[in-house]
């Protein structure tokens, strides 16, 4: 599986990756991460605020920071 997080780097984009490794790990999914931190992709991908996550190139969460039981409920 591959996710995606689009943002600057800041301190929410850190604690959206560290939730969604946090959700994969606890439903023993295996994963790739790749972090988009280059604008124009973001508005390439169509995300209009950030942090936001894609599961296999869907973005899924756009403007905050989901728990890491929101993020499981996603990969289910």
């Amino acid at each position: 599986m591959k996710f995606q997080i689009y943002g600057s780097g800041c301190s929410k984009c850190k604690a959206l990756t560290d939730n969604t490794e946090a959700a994969a790990q606890a439903l023993g999914i295996s994963y790739d991460i790749e972090k988009i931190t280059d604008m124009n992709d973001i508005i390439d991908a169509g995300v209009m605020r950030t942090p936001a996550l894609a599961i296999d190139g869907e973005v899924v969460v756009e403007g905050k920071i989901s728990s890491v039981d929101e993020i499981q409920k996603l990969l289910a």
